[in-house]
């Protein structure tokens, strides 16, 4: 008796991809609430959850370097109890309805939310409300964060890859630009910062006009609109204006900086210089080119020096898309006696890609990857939430992430192209490398890409 014959598979061939499946973002109603808040509701009714979240405009980007850290202190010091509740209280509050509470401050916002069973919603919405309106910043509280947040940069500071990001961040803007600095802030700006400056950001900085209110999940708008008038309907004010800045370069000329680790057998390598705004025309281009360089685990950056040259385990580039023009960068580490051979390289890379463009195939590939993977970011009400907070926090339009794959989709080649030279500018780039400056300075001279300075971590 004979059995079915074998089955042959040919591998010389991979499969083609199958078709992008449909997706839609959910619809979202929006109303003007009298104080200036920005009401926003999206249902989702898969599961019985929602997320509540206040987006507040300005972050970090607000405040001068002299009080650089503030704003991420604030939003910390919020979990330290109400007028009504002790920290361990309102932890327990939250914990007794199966939620928790938590702040996110970026340069451009401050998001506060929870996500909760549905039918705990009045009741976590009055919490979060609680706790945004009614602090009490008590002094043992804000002293042990303010200690927290100062080990952590201690910490960063003794860590390769941060002390990378930092000083390539320094290196890349002017002092003008409060993106020069760690979102978190430094040594300095810190261990200043007390229960007075934090009230005083908090009453200046947390009021509710141009922010706004997004709850998703397993609700009614109706019912959200009134729980909403309920809870926040007596906060008023608008927040203080920030000082208008531009994203100035530090330097237009092409720049190594070592920062000297002695003994180090890695290098932390940092490629850089000022990108684009999140208002940018060329964003969803920009998206595609990034994609194709080194945003993908097929990107030219990946292939060339990782599995070509054997130079590092991973290599990444990324645009920091902010209010203003935020950094490019790529990123990677490497052994030290490969320095200046993966710079080289991924120079070469950049350069090529920005004068020649990509390919069609490679844009056919980068749009099909960044759409298919589109609705992977988009599975909870959380994500959901994130999503419509962006939209108000950058002005962007109500169908913005409806039509989001669209808009990659009709990405051409030359589109890409046009650009990346629209906004990069290599011969303007800083490289930064923490490292042995012994061993990497001269090779690194040797690029004859520009200066190379050596500085001390410190």
């Amino acid at each position: 008796m004979t059995g079915p014959a074998p089955l042959h598979l040919d591998r010389s061939n991979p499969p083609e991809p199958g078709p992008v499946r449909p997706f839609d973002f959910p619809e979202v109603t929006s109303t003007a609430m009298p104080n200036g808040l920005d009401l926003r509701v999206a249902r989702m009714t898969q599961v019985p959850l929602v997320t509540v979240t206040v987006v507040l405009k300005g972050g970090e980007s607000v405040l001068p370097d002299s009080m650089a850290g503030l704003a991420v202190l604030t939003g910390s010091a919020l979990e330290g109890g109400t007028l009504k509740r002790s920290g361990p209280e309102l932890a327990e509050a939250f914990e007794d309805i199966g939620s928790a509470f938590s702040v996110q401050t970026g340069w451009d916002s401050t998001t506060l939310s929870l996500t909760c069973m549905a039918d705990r919603k009045v009741e976590a919405v009055g919490l979060l409300a609680e706790a945004i309106l009614e602090p009490a910043f008590p002094d043992g509280e804000v002293d042990r964060i303010r200690s927290q947040r100062l080990a952590a940069i201690r910490q960063r500071r003794m860590d390769p890859g941060s002390l990378a990001d930092d000083f390539a961040a320094d290196s890349i803007f002017a002092d003008s630009v409060p993106y020069h600095r760690p979102l978190a802030g430094t040594q300095e700006s810190v261990k200043d910062l007390g229960r007075d400056k934090i009230r005083k950001h908090w009453e200046g900085s947390f009021r509710p006009v141009g922010g706004g209110l997004v709850v998703v999940g397993d609700v009614e708008p109706g019912e959200v609109d009134a729980l909403a008038r309920s809870a926040f309907g007596g906060w008023e004010g608008a927040p203080e204006g920030r000082k208008p800045f531009s994203s100035e370069p530090r330097t237009r000329k092409g720049r190594i900086v070592v920062v000297d680790r002695p003994g180090a057998v890695q290098s932390e390598i940092r490629i850089g210089q000022v990108g684009a705004a999140r208002s940018s025309p060329h964003f969803f281009p920009l998206q595609v080119f990034n994609t194709v360089l080194g945003g993908a685990f097929t990107s030219r950056l990946m292939l060339n020096l990782r599995e070509e040259q054997g130079f590092t385990y991973g290599i990444r580039s990324r645009f920091g898309f902010r209010a203003e023009a935020g950094p490019f960068g790529i990123s990677t580490a490497v052994a030290t006696e490969v320095t200046a051979p993966a710079v080289r390289e991924a120079l070469s890379e950049l350069r090529g890609l920005v004068s020649g463009g990509p390919t069609p195939e490679e844009v056919t590939q980068s749009r099909d990857f960044i759409a298919g993977v589109f609705p992977l970011s988009l599975e909870t009400t959380g994500q959901v939430a994130s999503r419509i907070a962006e939209l108000l926090v950058y002005d962007l339009p109500p169908r913005f992430f409806s039509t989001y794959r669209d808009a990659i989709r009709a990405v051409s080649a030359q589109a890409a192209r046009d650009a990346a030279q629209a906004v990069l500018r290599p011969e303007e780039l800083v490289v930064v490398v923490v490292g042995d400056a012994e061993k990497v300075q001269g090779p690194l001279g040797d690029l004859d890409f520009g200066t190379v300075e050596v500085v001390s971590p410190e």
